[in-house]
């Protein structure tokens, strides 16, 4: 049986490091014993392996609930849903005291399936009992009207010290015995996620010669919103210096995005702060390109991060915020492509009349000049035509 089934925690003291979303859990289900409130539906959202889905189900054990589990499979079909989950928020428990709804995984419904996401919004409303739903990622613009209709609790990535204490408390449990480097590796290479942790666990429990090698580290790659939604939405911590490390693009490209989303999140004294990181990273990009101080990245990396979002005075801005695409950033590619288009005329020229393409380059609107006055010069240099389009400009 599988170790994160086999020891699944059965009541609250057993989940480990989401001390917050469990007293926010709490109150939510609380809030069903007088009357109705007016959200009826929780959104639990995090990595992977934080524990959303045994939240929930904790939940259901804590309260003595019946627990009815959707998944994303089950929005596909409104006519469906409206059979299934419409009786199940109307009738009680008929061997529980009171009932919890869970739909889990709600960011894995695809754009073709909206027609159940638009019905599971409507039942909400409907919702005689807690409705909790469960998410990776539940920024997509497509849940902005869930997102309405809920309450959102984040569930922290866990630290490897956090994961290190429950992979022991796991081995005392099957009486067994892993070296303590070994649980280490095992804990920092899962980056956060406590069931990969276990499962590299229960897999390193039957290897006899055990090498911390044998442990890949999760590749958790987000993307640049998110990575924006961490520093501009959240309190600045340390994991917030590694946010730029999980994102597929360069530090320049990351900056020009900083930039352009900046004053969008914050006003006043907080934006003059955010603008202020901001410049002072530039500065150390420059200094790392023009002096090959390549130790300057981590003050670069600092102030992008933890010093913007830090920047903020005390108002953590809330709300869903549609970050916007560098304007810069197509200015820039237009730039490149017409340099781009200078340069191969540039070099076609220079090795047709045995000269440098510095000095072609360089001499370039004496060359424009010579080329346009003589049609029968392109011909020669076999200028295609976004080349000759280039010229005419």
């Amino acid at each position: 049986m599988p170790w994160v089934e086999k020891h699944r925690p059965k009541c609250w003291i057993d989940i480990k490091g989401q001390f917050q979303a469990i007293e926010k859990i709490k109150d939510f289900i609380k809030s069903f014993d007088n009357a109705l409130p007016a959200k009826k539906a929780v959104i639990l959202y995090g990595p992977p392996g934080t524990g959303k889905t045994t939240l929930a189900h904790v939940a259901a054990l804590e309260t003595n609930s019946e627990i009815f589990e959707l998944n994303a499979s089950d929005l596909r079909n409104k006519i469906k849903l409206n059979e299934i989950l419409k009786p199940a928020i109307e009738q009680k428990s008929l061997t529980k005291n009171n009932k919890i709804i869970l739909v889990d995984e709600v960011d894995g419904i695809s754009a073709t399936d909206r027609g159940g996401l638009i019905e599971l919004i409507s039942l909400i409303s409907s919702s005689n009992y807690p409705i909790i739903i469960t998410a990776n990622d539940i920024w997509d613009r497509k849940f902005s009207e869930l997102r309405q209709k809920c309450d959102l609790v984040k569930l922290k990535e866990l630290d490897y010290q956090t994961i290190k204490d429950v992979m022991i408390c796991l081995l005392k449990k099957e009486k067994l015995f892993i070296d303590n480097k070994i649980l280490t590796v095992i804990a920092v290479k899962a980056r956060g996620d406590l069931r990969a942790a276990i499962n590299d666990l229960q897999a390193a429990s039957n290897i006899k010669d055990l090498s911390p090698d044998l442990f890949d580290e999760r590749n958790k790659e987000i993307d640049i919103f998110n990575a924006l939604r961490s520093i501009f939405k959240s309190k600045p911590t340390n994991e917030l210096l590694s946010i730029f490390d999980s994102v597929n693009m360069s530090i320049d490209d990351i900056i020009l995005w900083v930039e352009e989303n900046i004053p969008i999140e914050y006003k006043g004294e907080a934006l003059a702060k955010a603008i202020d990181a901001l410049s002072k990273a530039d500065i150390f990009k420059g200094r790392i390109y023009k002096q090959q101080y390549w130790r300057f990245l981590v003050y670069e990396n600092i102030l992008l991060s933890y010093a913007i979002s830090a920047s903020k005075s005390g108002q953590i801005p809330g709300g869903f915020t549609s970050y916007k695409k560098p304007t810069r950033i197509l200015k820039i590619w237009m730039h490149n492509q017409r340099t781009q288009q200078k340069k191969t005329i540039a070099q076609k020229y220079a090795a047709y009349v045995h000269v440098g393409v510095k000095r072609a380059m360089h001499e370039f609107p004496i060359i424009k000049q010579i080329i346009n006055s003589k049609p029968g010069i392109a011909k020669e240099l076999r200028l295609d035509e976004e080349e000759l389009e280039y010229l005419r400009k």
